[in-house]
């Protein structure tokens, strides 16, 4: 099968190693990966700050990169819940139109697509220790995505997954809104981060590394024994 990769700003920027390692699970699963190097933003911050025109050009881009042909597939439920929900209102009655619903109804968040496309949850995965699942908003909220994520992770080899109180509590990050409103980012990642480690994870796992920086930050700040991690990276862990 072929697939298409989108790697949001986050994943290209700071964490490159996580993009890799979700090609790495896409091959193992015999995926045909393709990836067009003039990609950048899907325009999310932009409109999430208000700035809609500015988005809508950013996004005409990210349309025409992706061409809407085949399977996209995304290690960030954000990016891929802002593609697949807003993208019809800011391209309605455009030229952009039949293009962007083309785009939407193929772009898949990276354990979505391993489950529900490919039906997989079992990729042979080694990891030892205890970890625990953040629901990051954007694959929750926007995509629906809540077992799928658990399932994979319940099939790595030496990990046992626990579940935390705050499981579905925001982060705190959220773009902008830790620039606008520090003190209250704080607090959430404070709350989301002691809920953690109550259970005694040594991992905190999610879909979306915007999370993992936020939270890792404030882990390490404090020095807890905790450590955030991307599940593209916890999947081609041991092979």
């Amino acid at each position: 099968m072929k697939v298409q990769l989108f790697i949001p700003c986050f994943v290209d920027q700071l964490y490159p190693e996580t993009g890799m390692n979700m090609v790495k699970v896409l091959e193992k699963v015999g995926c045909t990966v393709t990836y067009n190097p003039k990609q950048t933003c899907c325009g999310q911050p932009g409109y999430n700050a208000g700035y809609g025109d500015e988005a809508k050009v950013v996004g005409k881009k990210f349309l025409n990169d992706m061409n809407g042909e085949g399977f996209i597939v995304a290690p960030s439920g954000s990016c891929v819940g802002y593609v697949r929900n807003y993208y019809e209102k800011l391209f309605e009655n455009s030229s952009e139109h039949n293009l962007s619903n083309r785009v939407s109804g193929n772009i898949y968040e990276f354990t979505e697509f391993l489950t529900k496309i490919l039906n997989v949850e079992h990729l042979g995965a080694k990891l030892s220790g205890k970890a625990t699942y953040h629901d990051a908003c954007g694959a929750l909220r926007e995509c629906g995505i809540k077992e799928g994520p658990r399932k994979l992770l319940q099939n790595v080899k030496g990990l046992d997954l626990l579940e935390m109180k705050e499981s579905e509590t925001c982060c705190g990050f959220g773009g902008t809104f830790s620039v606008k409103f520090e003190p209250i980012s704080i607090g959430m990642a404070q709350t989301k981060v002691m809920s953690a480690l109550e259970t005694g994870a040594q991992y905190m796992i999610s879909t979306d590394v915007s999370c993992m920086m936020h939270l890792q930050g404030y882990i390490d700040q404090y020095n807890y024994p905790i450590k955030t991690m991307h599940i593209a990276d916890v999947l081609a862990s041991g092979w």
